[in-house]
């Protein structure tokens, strides 16, 4: 295999090959000799997908932060073993929230150590020993991240350091490692972690000399497709999801309206019977001239019998031309069958009104506008959240996310632009749950 395909070439191969059925694969390999079974069951450099290689180019620290089964364990393993096999004698730690964590995942683990070891090179570890010793005489010796001062005083070329996000004592730890790390002339740090938001984390992000890679779980293509689709089922969109698969690193802004963790608290699998339901629209920027604007901001929001508020749908689009948007506002309010339909008219209220109805003339649109700013607007809506009285219908991990770009006392420090999806939310909310005063101000409980 090696003399006749390139690495990249003998990774696509090998992705293909993953892909087949199970019994079709199985025949194919029994046709393989002895030594080409081996070297692709050994050939890191053929299966490591993309982030889960080394960086190109000087570096001390790696940080490898990614989704549940993205390849974190192996690529940590493969890593050292690689160092082990290249610098004899040389010291090795292994670093992890505790003990047996070092023992049950980085080493003994499916992806650990011993199962990555190369055929012919010995791996000696005892079982509840403190010590890996590799063929070239390297060692690795276990940390636990409870136990700090033990990285006090001893010196390594090398270090692993696994799921730094769940480290109690995460900056004692990490300081006593870094200031050991002094033996040879470059040494080096990998880091394999779930991106939980810890200060720790963040500081680490930050340093000269990290290099970060990672992705989703969905970039492993040797995951079973029955476990993709059951972690998608229970957790896809929400934040939890957003970090545990999707790998995202998700910090709530300072000062914020809104708070990831509160969506999640409150959320529902399908809404109870509504007596009301409002879509709202925050038409794009550019809509008078007949421009297609970046987003329009399209919310289907219902009242429920027990008073609260359930939103039932972002149905936001980006790109569209103001006949495409009204379209699907028209969309929007039929699938939900509406009882009214609230647009801004602040970007062109004649225009706005004119391509609603050109879409739908039964929709029972009222237009309002906003004398106050999106936050202002926000801010009661907020309340709304605190006090239990809003559920979102599933995910809506767009939305979610400008929400929580709103800051206390304005300002927006969210991905996008402008928090479309979130003012047509509010416009929603306050049509349903808040007093109203003339145009579209909303005054708080």
């Amino acid at each position: 295999m090696s003399e006749r395909y390139s690495a990249a070439q003998a990774r696509a191969l090998l992705l293909e090959l993953a892909r087949l059925p199970a019994g079709v694969r199985d025949a194919l390999l029994r046709d393989l000799t002895a030594a080409q079974r081996a070297e692709l069951n050994w050939s890191w450099e053929r299966w490591a997908q993309q982030g889960q290689e080394p960086p190109a180019g000087p570096w001390r620290v790696w940080l490898i932060r990614a989704g549940r089964g993205f390849g974190k364990t192996r690529a940590g393993a493969e890593w050292v073993s690689e160092i082990a096999r290249t610098m004899p004698g040389t010291r090795i730690a292994l670093v992890g929230a505790t003990i047996e964590d070092v023992r049950r995942v980085m080493i003994e683990g499916e992806s650990g150590l011993i199962a990555v070891a190369r055929p012919g090179e010995s791996v000696g570890y005892r079982s509840r020993g403190t010590e890996v010793e590799f063929a070239s005489k390297a060692r690795a010796t276990i940390f636990s991240a409870h136990a700090p001062e033990k990285l006090r005083g001893p010196e390594h070329a090398a270090a692993w350091c696994d799921e730094l996000a769940k480290w109690r004592k995460g900056d004692a730890t990490w300081d006593n490692l870094m200031l050991g790390m002094r033996m040879g002339d470059a040494p080096q740090v990998v880091v394999t972690t779930t991106p939980r938001p810890t200060p720790l984390l963040r500081r680490i992000m930050a340093l000269d000399g990290c290099r970060e890679t990672g992705g989703s779980s969905h970039q492993n293509p040797f995951l079973p497709d029955a476990f993709l689709a059951a972690i998608e089922q229970a957790y896809g969109g929400t934040r939890l999801g957003r970090q545990e698969i999707a790998g995202e690193m998700l910090a709530d802004v300072e000062g914020a309206l809104w708070s990831h963790a509160q969506f999640d608290a409150a959320r529902v699998v399908s809404a109870p019977a509504v007596v009301r339901i409002v879509v709202a629209v925050d038409p794009p920027a550019g809509t008078e001239s007949g421009r297609g604007g970046d987003a329009c901001g399209i919310v289907a929001v219902g009242l429920g019998r027990d008073g609260r508020g359930y939103v039932l749908e972002d149905a936001s689009v980006t790109g569209l031309s103001p006949e495409g948007w009204a379209q699907a506002v028209a969309a929007c309010a039929a699938r939900h069958r509406a009882d009214r339909v609230i647009a801004e008219k602040n970007q062109g209220g004649r225009m706005v009104q004119s391509v609603l109805l050109a879409a739908d003339a039964s929709l029972p649109l009222k237009l309002v506008h906003a004398s106050d700013g999106k936050v202002a607007r926000a801010e009661p809506v907020a309340l709304l959240y605190e006090r239990g009285m809003v559920s979102h219908v599933g995910a809506m991990p767009d939305l979610e996310r400008e929400l929580c770009g709103l800051v206390v006392g304005g300002g927006y420090q969210g991905a996008n632009r402008s928090p479309d999806r979130a003012d047509a939310l509010v416009w929603a909310l306050g049509e349903l749950l808040l007093k109203r005063r003339g145009g579209g101000r909303v005054r708080g409980l």
